[in-house]
């Protein structure tokens, strides 16, 4: 890997972090030497780490030892006690993201980048590619691999604090623009002007949905090329046929029809996903029959539309945080379970984003049959605000009720329903308590 070295030991401050520890299991994956550091509560990223025998210790400044290249996530700032200790041991200390960024010019590299969609994006992309040549791939969910001599990387590119402008890929999807992260982007000038200076980094192409008008205004040093299920899109999804085991739908290119594709996923978006994987396929002359054997068997990431059934009720787990997210998320239910009460059972993640969002979230939330919200989950730079889950129930109003964790009456009461558990806090410990409940 070009810049690397295997006799440096590269010690990951916050190793279980979604992105920290993919990047970590990468680089263990292809020989190099691996720690780091984390809480000691259990999080669900550990497991991958654990089972490569990666050591993971409590935080603590006197982990770090002499010549040891410190992997800085990005959750946390200079202040942090070890990343403190690093500098003032005058060793290398680099950002998750200045680190993924020295990677990719070892391989053809292709981001996904997007508001949403990106992990569900990456792992279908991830999947397909890795079954038909060598591939490295680094997704949100905490899943990571290296591969030596890999031909690909496919990588998540988040737009958080700018972040993916640490990335020169060869191609970038980008699956919608959205105002999100209201901590850091002033308004959704801001956050297309942090995806339009992505755009001009790229140095292939760029595949990009083509319903999005702020991706619409793209003006890239490269080719761009739209796919949706529009006439005016390059690649276009046609004949779509969605299903309770899934979708298909034909895919046109340039007057042509290139393939028809099945895939075992639900909602919209995944056919829009897939159409993202099977163009940037298409144009690095993978053999188009076998990334229709490879969708076959995709079964999806972690938490993202994970199922399972309980009592008499399906369970389905999703980090939808944002309104676009939550409304793709019931229409993938919607879609699987037509027959069945849909049950949202949403935990807002963070004030700033439930204020800003307010009116979003009411819209996609009163597409269930149902609504039960948990108390807002706050985050390390914001504890408190002047919104509560009690001002999101009121405006969504009937079919809505809030629970805390020592009373979960509005779940156990529920019976041949599907409750679709979404947030990107702690909403598993709702899930857990409940499943303990009824089991």
């Amino acid at each position: 890997m070009v810049g690397l070295d295997k006799e440096t030991v590269y010690y990951f401050v916050g190793i279980k972090g979604s992105g920290m520890s993919s990047l970590a299991l990468i680089l263990h994956d292809e020989g190099f030497k691996v720690k780091g550091s984390d809480i000691t509560e259990y999080t669900f990223t550990q497991d991958g780490l654990e089972k490569a025998g990666i050591e993971v210790l409590p935080f603590d400044p006197n982990n770090l030892t002499p010549g040891v290249t410190v992997i800085a996530g990005n959750a946390f700032t200079d202040d942090h006690p070890e990343i403190k200790r690093a500098r003032e041991m005058n060793l290398t200390v680099l950002r998750y993201h200045e680190m993924l960024g020295k990677m990719l010019d070892s391989y053809t590299s292709i981001g996904v980048a997007g508001t949403h969609g990106k992990t569900s994006t990456t792992g279908l992309l991830a999947h397909v590619l890795g079954g038909v040549d060598k591939t490295s791939y680094l997704i949100g969910d905490g899943s990571g691999k290296g591969t030596p001599d890999a031909r690909f990387f496919v990588f998540e590119a988040d737009e958080y604090r700018r972040h993916f402008l640490a990335y020169h890929p060869d191609y970038l999807i980008m699956t919608n623009v959205d105002f999100d992260h209201p901590d850091y982007y002033k308004d959704l000038d801001d956050v297309e002007s942090a995806f339009e200076q992505a755009a001009k980094q790229v140095k292939k192409g760029i595949f990009a949905w083509g319903d999005d008008p702020s991706l619409r205004k793209l003006q890239p040093n490269v080719p761009i090329y739209y796919y949706g299920t529009k006439d005016t899109d390059d690649f276009q999804a046609k004949n779509i046929n969605r299903t309770t085991k899934g979708s298909e739908f034909d895919v046109e290119y340039d007057g042509q029809i290139i393939g028809h594709f099945e895939i075992p996923l639900f909602g919209e978006h995944n056919v829009l996903n897939s159409l993202a994987v099977i163009a940037v396929s298409y144009f690095e002359k993978v053999d188009l029959d076998l990334i229709k054997k490879e969708m076959l068997s995709y079964a999806g990431v972690k938490r993202r539309f994970a199922e399972e059934k309980v009592a008499d009720n399906v369970l389905i787990d999703d980090y939808a945080h944002h309104p676009s997210e939550i409304k793709a998320t019931l229409d993938a239910a919607r879609q699987k379970y037509p027959d069945k009460k849909i049950v949202a059972v949403f935990q807002p993640h963070t004030y700033s984003r439930t204020a800003a969002l307010m009116d979003g979230f009411v819209d996609s939330l009163s597409k269930a049959d149902q609504v039960v919200l948990t108390e807002i989950f706050g985050s390390a730079r914001e504890q408190s605000g002047k919104v509560s889950s009690q001002d999101l129930a009121d405006k969504i109003g009937k079919n809505t009720q809030l629970i805390h964790e020592d009373d979960l009456s509005a779940l156990t009461s529920q019976h041949d329903a599907v409750l679709v558990f979404m947030g990107a806090g702690d909403i598993m410990k709702y899930e857990n308590d409940y499943k303990k409940i009824v089991k």
